[in-house]
Parts: C-alpha cells; structure tokens; sequence
C-alpha cells in the first residue's frame, strides 16, 4: 500500500478504483462500526505471532493462517455471527475466507487492506510494515 499521504481513500475509507468484492469483503470503517457498536462477530486476526507483536488491532482473536484447520473449531463455535477476517494487506484472509465459506461458513467476509489499511484510517498512530 501507499504512504498515507499518497493512498486516496473513498468515503467508505477503501482505496479508490478498488474493486470490492461485495459479498466477500468488508471495509475497515464497517468493522470499526461493529467494534464500537458492540456487535457480537468473530473478528480474526490471521497474521503469525511476530506480526501480531509489532502491531495489532484490540479484540481480535490471532488464528494464524497456518493454524485455521486445527483451530477450526473456534471458526465452527461461530458459525451463527458474522466472521471477520484479516491479515496484513488482504491476500491471506481472502484466502481463508475461500476456503471458510467452502466448508460452510458463509458469514464470513475479509476485512480489506488488513492492519495495514486499519493502521491508514482508523488508527493512524500505529506502526506499519
């Protein structure tokens, strides 16, 4: 992604000219909604360890991506809620939100940009990488 300076957001605070995959993703601002609503969703973090420790958004449960498939039981706990999940940038929690929806949790959708685009527009005092 761009320095913030540079990245030019949209009044959904997604980068302009992205092409959001409606049924499968989810703006930063939504779940910060969410978050600040007390909405009762699963909101995963699916970044490794060394990730989480240098940065990370507050209620977040860290289910590395390698992870997901011994862990599926917490994802299953949670069929019923909506699943948000994130990485870095997007690529590994679109991912993991193919392969969720395949086995059947449909709730489930990726936050775009990750903690990256968190870092950009909601909380821009966090460090980025």
């Amino acid at each position: 992604m761009a320095t913030p300076k540079q990245l030019k957001l949209n009044d959904q605070g997604i980068p302009e000219n992205y092409n959001i995959r409606q049924d499968l993703e989810i703006a930063p601002r939504k779940v910060k909604e969410m978050l600040d609503q007390g909405n009762d969703f699963f909101f995963v973090d699916l970044r490794n360890d060394n990730e989480v420790d240098f940065v990370s958004i507050d209620n977040a449960t860290v289910i590395p991506l390698s992870q997901i498939m011994d862990r599926i039981d917490e994802f299953q706990d949670n069929k019923d809620k909506p699943i948000v999940t994130f990485c870095h940038h997007g690529g590994r929690s679109m991912r993991a939100t193919l392969a969720l929806r395949e086995m059947g949790l449909n709730t489930t959708v990726s936050m775009i940009g990750g903690v990256d685009l968190w870092a950009i527009d909601i909380e821009p005092g966090k460090p980025r990488y």
